[in-house]
């Protein structure tokens, strides 16, 4: 088993995010709203076939499914992030400053707040995502 943790190399400049917003998507509140306007305003002499209407309702409940089971995936990676940040304590790590330069130093506590949880690193709090390698601590 190795000593270290080789992390990646390269400069972090962004941290990832759990949801994407999408302006071209329909939500589940406007399936809804067409399929009540669609029955409203259907031709009373050639009216939906149930057929057709039974398979719109199946979709309109795949969509609430989806969108449960995304809602337990984003708590999932939050929990996961959590976890891993707590593993970093007395770890050595290397990560990238606001000026850009490489500073290495000993993560005393993890700060678990807000979106992304952060390492305190020498009395420094710094991001996860800025994280660029972590490796065992040197025995002096």
């Amino acid at each position: 088993m190795p000593d270290a943790v080789g992390g990646v190399g390269g400069t972090a400049t962004s941290t990832a995010t759990s949801t994407v917003t999408r302006s071209d998507q329909m939500g589940k509140d406007v399936f809804l709203q067409l399929l009540v306007a669609q029955m409203r305003y259907q031709d009373p002499n050639s009216p939906t076939s149930t057929t057709e209407f039974m398979s719109q309702t199946a979709t309109f409940t795949q969509v609430e499914k989806l969108e449960e089971i995304a809602a337990q995936n984003a708590a999932m990676v939050a929990l996961q992030r959590s976890l891993s940040a707590g593993a970093l304590v007395g770890q050595t790590v290397s990560y990238t400053d606001e000026e850009g330069a490489t500073v290495t130093g000993t993560v005393g506590s993890v700060r678990i707040t807000g979106d992304e949880p952060t390492a305190v690193v020498d009395g420094v709090d710094v991001p996860l995502g800025r994280l660029t390698e972590v490796s065992l601590p040197t025995s002096r």
